[in-house]
């Protein structure tokens, strides 16, 4: 299981595990709890990198980022440290 610690948003920390390059279990610590529900069963199964693709720079009103981006921003990172 990763966990990771997010950037300018409500959510204050993001957890998923990754296996064979799909995504499970993915949690978030605080933030909108119905929408982080709903993003979580959503991601569930997904290849990360395509979900990367979809979620990377999405923002969230006048913040630079937003709990999806973060969480592109965290799979991003495990993937990189696992090269």
């Amino acid at each position: 299981m990763h966990q990771y610690k997010t950037r300018g948003t409500c959510a204050t920390e993001i957890r998923f595990g990754l296996q064979n390059g799909k995504l499970h279990s993915v949690s978030f610590e605080g933030g909108c709890e119905g929408n982080l529900k709903a993003l979580s069963i959503l991601a569930e199964g997904m290849d990360a990198k395509e979900l990367v693709a979809k979620l990377k720079g999405l923002r969230c009103g006048r913040r630079t980022t937003s709990c999806a981006d973060q969480l592109a921003n965290g799979i991003e990172q495990v993937i990189e440290q696992s090269k």
